[in-house]
């Protein structure tokens, strides 16, 4: 394949635009030769381990904040990024991590003991932690933007601006912001693009690159939308009994709907359904996302835009996900693939992941998150995002039905980062296996949803003491065990997150429950 760097095309529009658009005009031109920057010295700051660089981690949760606010502890989700710590195992690279509230030290510990031939005191002089020292809701990013004094203690961090950059959980307009205050650029996708990223955004280029997609309509943005697509669905379908509504930048589920049809529905002309629909609307729509009413979900719907498509039906049925990355030098890479664990009582919110995706369809999904990722690159974007799918088993054959791109780090994300730093391994998408540098294969299964009222009052130091007590904990002799994560969420929430890896899939799954007894048995004590 022959290397090349993105060339950051300025848009034209950018320069005709109306003169009351000229700041916004200005801050693009700015981003994009920032980013230029970047791809520029992609080679020198990656590939070589011993170079001096800095790498600003800003895990921040820039999406709506309503809908994070149905999240248990999601101020703790900023925890997620930790595994980027592992970074610190090259001896010349400097880490700043920023977060809402202080990371307790034994957490910090945890991770930095994990480092391979680097001693903790070493990393630790290359580690900045910084807080906003800010609970609230809003997204991390904001918290800094409005603290000046916070970002020019950031910018005194950075050693070697040329040789920095800022890794995010997603970048939007408040991660563009901070990029141009602190000079520093983003490996991730230019927010511009990011309506690809949303389910209207999804469909249009799975449409356009021919893979297949759930029956539906995208693009809608009224209430008089929703119920027209549910109807001509309908129609189209006269056996279809459920559709889901989905808001363009719903995230985990959150943002979903599921409507249930009524069986005399076919019988009706479109004119009498859309009525019907509209009058059982509220009724027949079981909304995901805790402590949203109906109206709320129709006036953010409204405000988003989204998509309505149909419920695939299936007695053997599967969410793989494809994990890909864009790099500067124009290279589209498959990742990892998962299969997603999804669940409560609409099988919409995402839970867990086991790794890799089943060997039966792995190499297929590959192929097809290939196409996308070829088809993404050629749209400008940048970084790392998933492609999620729906499989359904029919007749010895699995049939896939591509439902989103993620332009965002996501709950497939952290996991394979922190099994690639532990392990030093590399994933064959063609093959569908994870080999280490010893020939020794790994698999794991992660969650970020292990909750329960009795951890509640854990702290992390109970945590680790009870892993190591019970040797669940990850030995790295081994290359195996349970690493956990959003461990701060532990003690007010009783909610945490765990990556358990294991030679199998099988005996990963059972290192989760092994774990779960031991917690459940310590916590009658």
């Amino acid at each position: 394949m022959m290397h090349r760097s993105f060339t950051y095309v300025i848009p034209i529009y950018l320069m005709t635009a109306h003169s009351h658009l000229q700041v916004d005009q200005e801050n693009q031109v700015a981003f994009l030769v920032l980013q230029q920057r970047f791809s520029q010295q992609y080679n020198e700051i990656f590939l070589d381990d011993l170079a001096e660089k800095t790498v600003v981690i800003i895990p921040s949760l820039s999406l709506d904040a309503e809908l994070l606010q149905t999240i248990k502890g999601v101020v703790h989700y900023e925890e997620r990024m930790l595994c980027m710590l592992l970074l610190l195992r090259m001896p010349r690279t400097r880490v700043i991590y920023v977060t809402s509230v202080p990371i307790d030290n034994s957490i910090i510990d945890y991770y930095l003991h994990l480092l391979p031939g680097i001693t903790g005191y070493h990393a630790r002089q290359r580690l900045t932690l910084l807080s906003c020292y800010d609970a609230s809701p809003k997204p991390l990013t904001k918290k800094i933007l409005e603290r000046p004094r916070l970002i020019k203690r950031i910018k005194e961090h950075i050693k070697n601006p040329p040789l920095s950059h800022i890794t995010s959980f997603n970048v939007t307009e408040l991660e563009k912001e901070l990029a141009l205050q602190l000079d520093t650029p983003v490996f991730g996708c230019d927010p511009s693009l990011l309506h690809y990223g949303t389910k209207s955004g999804s469909r249009t280029i799975f449409k356009e690159l021919g893979i297949p997609v759930p029956e539906g309509y995208e693009n809608l943005n009224s209430k008089d939308d929703i119920i027209k697509a549910l109807a001509l669905l309908k129609i189209s379908n006269p056996s279809l009994e459920k559709a889901v509504i989905k808001m363009d930048e719903g995230f985990s589920g959150e943002g979903n709907a599921i409507f249930s049809y009524h069986k005399y529905f076919s019988t009706l002309s479109q004119e009498e359904m859309e009525k019907e629909i509209e009058t059982a609307l509220s009724s027949q729509l079981k909304i995901i996302a805790d402590h949203i009413s109906f109206e709320d979900f129709i006036y953010k719907f409204c405000l988003m835009g989204g998509i309505v498509e149909a419920f695939i039906p299936g007695l053997i049925k599967e969410s793989p996900s494809v994990q890909c990355r864009i790099n500067p030098n124009g290279e589209t890479d498959i990742i990892s693939t998962h299969d997603q664990l999804l669940g409560c009582e609409s099988g919409q919110v995402f839970l867990g992941a086991t790794f890799p995706a089943n060997c039966e369809y792995h190499h297929e999904i590959s192929l097809m998150g290939k196409r996308v990722a070829e088809g993404m690159k050629m749209l400008g974007i940048l970084g790392r995002f998933s492609i999620d799918f729906i499989s359904v088993k029919e007749d010895n054959h699995w049939k896939h039905y591509a439902i989103e791109v993620n332009l965002r780090k996501g709950g497939t994300t952290h996991p394979f980062i922190m099994l690639q730093f532990l392990t030093g391994g590399i994933f064959s998408p063609e093959d569908g296996i994870y080999i280490m540098p010893n020939g020794q294969t790994r698999c794991y299964f992660a969650t970020d949803n292990v909750v329960n009222e009795k951890y509640k009052g854990l702290t992390p130091h109970d945590l680790i003491d009870i892993s190591m007590c019970n040797g669940i904990l990850y030995d790295s002799s081994k290359q195996t065990g349970v690493m956990f994560h959003m461990i701060g969420a532990l003690s007010q929430h009783g909610k945490l997150g765990m990556l358990c890896i294991a030679e199998t899939t099988e005996e990963a799954h059972g290192l989760y429950v092994k774990t779960i007894g031991v917690l459940d048995r310590e916590c009658l004590c």
